[in-house]
This record gives structure tokens, sequence and C-alpha cells, in this order.
């Protein structure tokens, strides 16, 4: 029976509502603003993932596109503020306790946590500022944060280069723990696509929540050990161990410990940091698809 006849058939009788449901079932039809289930949902985000790629690297590439240095700014707008800050928290308020070589320490908290705030602020208004793609097209809308994720990691993946090169200007010695890095990098990521995910549905379903953000990362980055080592600060008890084991401190701590020598390999820090890796983009996704049938109806 062709598509044709379904539609003659569903005009010509005055069929009851299951009716009508099981003869759209038979024909392959959906009905729109239905929440599908989790297993399929999943598949067809994988499907998507060509399309997360162009959505990611086209954002990224025109960031910077109309500035004269381009794509340098994504090097120099993290040298700048290192310098910056270096002056404030180094030399003004002398935050080095601790902390032997404080330049590389400073570089590489900064340049790790600036990928995490401008992901969390990119992810906030996945949703929103693309309301006409969401309303036009049928996709997972998980492929919108994780497209941000991903256009930020782009972004940010130039001064990771720059990082290695500016620790071993500062002293640090090329060791058997840099191999370590990469997997700071992955693990890293998989925190910044669960916590995309999270934000992106929570603004999403409270848009002044998007006026907290920049708040908000203001405030992580205050409590996450870029500028201070928290063992020096906040000490060994419960506020120290929170401070220390939140997702944003962690990645800083496991980069140190992987890039400078006097940061000794701590099993627990990685361990931690890999089950928040893995949770909150499992966690994360189930949450986002809950609400799948309301992104772009409000």
């Amino acid at each position: 029976m062709d598509m044709n006849k379904a539609i003659t058939e569903m005009s010509d009788a005055a069929l009851s509502p299951q009716e009508y449901a099981a003869l759209a079932e038979q024909h392959g039809l959906r009905r729109s603003g239905i929440r599908p289930r989790l297993g399929p949902y999943i598949r067809e985000l994988w499907q998507q993932r060509k399309f997360i790629w162009v959505l990611g690297s086209s954002d990224a590439y025109a960031r910077h596109q109309d500035n004269y240095l381009g794509q340098l700014w994504a090097v120099l707008n993290p040298l700048l503020l290192a310098g910056a800050y270096y002056l404030i928290f180094g030399v003004l308020l002398g935050t080095d306790r601790d902390v032997d070589n404080f330049v590389g320490f400073l570089i590489t908290g900064l340049f790790l946590f600036l990928y995490s705030g401008g992901n969390i602020t990119k992810a906030s208004r996945s949703i929103s500022t693309n309301l006409n793609l969401v309303r036009s097209l049928k996709f997972p809308r998980a492929v919108l944060p994780v497209a941000a994720t991903l256009s930020e990691f782009l972004l940010v993946l130039p001064s990771m280069f720059v990082l290695l090169i500016l620790m071993v200007v500062t002293g640090e010695h090329i060791t058997w723990s840099w191999l370590l890095f990469p997997v700071v990098i992955i693990l890293h990521l998989g925190i910044n696509v669960g916590l995309s995910l999270f934000v992106a549905r929570l603004v999403h379903s409270s848009r002044d929540l998007r006026n907290l953000i920049p708040l908000v990362v203001r405030l992580l980055r205050y409590i996450s050990g870029v500028f201070f080592s928290i063992d020096a600060y906040a000490g060994h008890g419960v506020v120290g161990i929170l401070m220390k084991y939140q997702p944003f401190a962690l990645v800083l701590d496991i980069a140190r410990q992987a890039l400078m020598g006097e940061f000794a390999l701590d099993p627990p820090t990685w361990i931690v940091a890999g089950v928040w890796a893995l949770a909150l983009p499992v966690i994360g996704l189930v949450y986002f698809w809950r609400a799948e049938a309301t992104y772009g109806r409000n």
C-alpha cells in the first residue's frame, strides 16, 4: 500500500484515533514533537557526526576571520590574559605559595580553564542561537551543544601546543609524564561534552539563567585553582576536598602533574577525573534527551 492510498483511506473513512495511530505506524509515520526512545536517539546522534563536525569547525573558523590576525587570536588571547594575571596574582597579590614555577602553574591553569569557560558560555546559547535550524530540520538536538564543545576545542587546540612550548621556556623538562598530557585533553573533552549538555537544557528551560552564566564562569575561575594552589590555600578539610575534586579543578591538577616536575603523579585524582569524564556525558545526554520534545517550541 503506497502513501497516496493510505491518505485516501484516512480521508474516506471515519477512523478512530487508535485506528489513525495504527495506520500511521504501518506506513512509518510518527507524531511530531514526541521524544524518541533513547537507543535510537543515540544511534541517530552518532549518524550525525559529520553534521557535528561541519557545525563545530565552521563556527571555530568564523570566530576570528574578520580580524587582521585571524586565527592567531586563539593563541594571543590566552597569552595576553596570562601576562595580565601574572602581574595581578603573581606580583601584586603573591598567590605563588608552595609553587616554584608559578608562571608555568598559571599558564597551565589559565589555558585549560579558558576552554571550560568558553565551552559553558557557548553551550548555554547553542539552542537559542540556532532556533531557525531547530524549527526547520529534524535531527537530535544534542548535536548543537556537542558541536559547541567541538568548536571551542578546535579554537583552544593551537594554544595547547603553545602551552607545551611555554612549559619548556619556563624551565620544565620534557619527561615521560608528558605522554599523559593527551590523556588530560581527552578527559577534559569528555567532561566538557557532559557539561555542555547540562547547561544547554538548563538555559533553554529558564532563559534568565543565561544572564548568570558569566557570573558562574567567573566564580569557577576563582575556586578552581587557576591562580593559586588549592592545597596551600584551602587545606585538606571538607572545603579543600570539594574544591580539589570538582571537575574544573581536577583537569588543571592532572595537567600540572603531567607537565610540571614539582607535582608528583597522584593516581586518585586521575581516577576521579576519569569517572567525571565518563559519567558526565552519559548523565548529561540522558538529562538533555528527556527534554528533546521541548527544544524550539517556546
